[in-house]
């Protein structure tokens, strides 16, 4: 497999197993680590068949690397999450370990489910790294390196000074981040309610085991009676064992909600993003004013407002034209030096199309139009994204949702059977 167009082929993935390992961090410390083995394979269109099976090991922490190079490459995409690193949101029979067997199954099937979302993406599905990621053991990281990751990362106080800072934002992301806050504080509400309700009935559950140790008890010391108490005493004692499975089921539910709780914090990376342009956009208008005011008093050698330079005009009189000239081409230079690092910042974050055209009538103002350019081209693809999100979310929560609903009443369906045939029992005596 290789970092070809991938849309026109299907893809295999699995995660198909997880090993303990130990091994030295950086610091040259003992460490122990969960690997996971990838399995991937591409059906080609054009050929009948499959081709030959990549297998590739990965720790947790190379997915992270993984997913933040998509966050920062696809700034416009909402990409979507890894599973958490450690458990949250546990009833209190769950272990909270990260290398608990347990944990580390449903983590596994949560970075397959990772894998297959970016797969099966319309744009991340075309990403070289990714390809690379499932089929190349080492080589991968080079590329990532190549790519420029570090140098591409947005810093948090950057974007939470953007946060503070942007005078006009737009309405609809911020509608968005406010939705993304709620969507994650529900969410967060019905997994903290969902692991009490675990709670109470394991422990319900239970405590049917002592009916069970009760009626054998009792069948001992009854002629007539003791089969039929016995045999209710069996019914108790299986109905009290079936909870563990039950809640293990639940777990995957518990999950796919975890899913979305974490996708939230992916919407806000795009609010974030867009904050961070209309942040740019703003201060690159500020800065084309203050070079237009400098170059008015430049051509005419009047001083609108107060400022040193006017104080010292004043103090050693005015400059000469060869001063003027020269500071202006300086003024021409910068503004010729920012047009370029805008460009190359927008051909890095890919937010608009290479070749476009942004001439302006003035070279002064060809800075700004290319700047609002990219931003609303950002604008135009992140909403189709979003859309797209919106589409997925509904359609998993509601698949969800209903099957949790169906596994509730087939419990309960479950209960009124032993009883039912706890009834039985008793009426045989």
């Amino acid at each position: 497999m290789s970092g070809e167009d991938l849309s026109l082929k299907k893809f295999e993935i699995s995660v198909s197993e997880a090993e303990k390992r130990t091994g030295k961090t950086a610091m040259n410390m003992q460490e122990t680590y969960t690997a996971y083995l990838i399995e991937s394979r591409l059906l080609d269109a054009h050929h009948e068949g499959l081709s030959s099976l990549d297998c590739v090991w990965r720790r947790y922490s190379e997915f992270e690397l993984l997913r933040t190079y998509l966050c920062v490459t696809y700034p416009f995409v909402v990409v979507p999450p890894l599973p958490e690193k450690r458990a949250e949101f546990v009833w209190h029979k769950l272990s909270a370990d990260n290398m608990d067997p347990d944990f580390v199954e449903r983590r596994r099937i949560g970075l397959e489910n990772f894998l297959l979302r970016v797969a099966s993406h319309p744009v991340l599905c075309h990403d070289k790294i990714f390809a690379s990621f499932l089929n190349q053991e080492n080589g991968w990281k080079d590329a990532l390196n190549e790519a420029g990751l570090q140098v591409k990362t947005d810093s948090r106080l950057k974007s939470l000074s953007a946060t503070f800072r942007v005078k006009n934002p737009d309405k609809r992301f911020t509608e968005l981040k406010h939705y993304s806050d709620e969507l994650q504080s529900v969410i967060s509400h019905l997994l903290r309610v969902r692991a009490r309700v675990a709670d109470r009935l394991y422990g319900v559950y239970k405590v049917h085991g002592n009916y069970g140790r009760v009626f054998s008890e009792w069948s001992a010391i009854e002629k007539e009676m003791g089969d039929g108490l016995q045999s209710a005493g069996h019914h108790m004692d299986v109905y009290a064992a079936s909870i563990d499975d039950i809640l293990e089921e639940e777990e995957h539910y518990a999950d796919q909600l975890k899913e979305y709780l974490f996708y939230a914090e992916a919407l806000r990376a795009v609010c974030r993003k867009h904050e961070l342009m209309q942040y740019d956009l703003e201060m690159s208008a500020l800065d084309l004013a203050s070079k237009k005011q400098q170059c008015e008093e430049l051509a005419t050698g009047t001083v609108r407002t107060f400022s040193l330079k006017g104080m010292t005009s004043k103090l050693f009189g005015q400059e000469t034209p060869e001063q003027r000239e020269a500071k202006m081409k300086l003024l021409e230079e910068q503004i010729e030096e920012g047009q370029e690092q805008v460009k190359v910042q927008n051909e890095e974050s890919r937010c608009v199309a290479p070749g476009t055209d942004f001439r302006a009538p003035t070279g002064m103002s060809t800075h700004i139009i290319y700047i609002n350019c990219v931003c609303r081209d950002f604008v135009q693809n992140a909403w189709l994204e979003i859309e797209r999100f919106k589409d997925q979310k509904n359609r998993d929560l509601k698949e969800a949702l209903i099957n949790y609903a169906v596994m509730q009443i087939s419990m309960c369906k479950k209960g009124i059977q032993v009883w039912t045939n706890a009834k039985e029992c008793f009426s045989k005596m």
